[in-house]
């Protein structure tokens, strides 16, 4: 059975950085595309950054491009999402999640496997 736990999240203060793995087991996702999402209170899952299966094509969300960036090593089956110059609006619930058609994409009904979340809190 496919698991996805995430782990790194936490509570900083504004313009901290961070760094969020998400390790997965009970496949082969070599050829998977995977994806960070968020989703704070009140509102929808918005998405944040999509790396595909060889780590060569990337997409990130507006409201993080330029601070973040994700990356994977194939080896360990895991995906990081490292933050830069946090901000209180990146407060949110993070959520990794895996698409076995490989493809890089930010919509989320393109993912079938997700994680539990971990919280991450920017304090102002």
């Amino acid at each position: 059975q496919v698991q996805l736990v995430e782990s790194g999240g936490g509570l900083v203060q504004t313009g901290d950085s961070l760094r969020l793995s998400c390790a997965a087991s009970g496949g082969t996702f070599s050829g998977y595309a995977m994806g960070w999402f968020r989703q704070a209170p009140g509102k929808e899952r918005e998405f944040v950054a999509a790396i595909n299966w060889s780590g060569r094509s990337t997409a990130y969300g507006d409201s993080v491009k330029g601070r973040s960036s994700i990356s994977r090593d194939g080896a360990k089956n895991t995906v990081y999402l490292q933050m830069n110059s946090l901000k209180p609006e990146d407060t949110a619930v993070y959520y990794c999640a895996a698409n076995r058609y490989s493809a890089v994409t930010a919509a989320l009904t393109a993912y079938q496997y997700w994680g539990q979340g971990t919280q991450v809190t920017v304090s102002s």
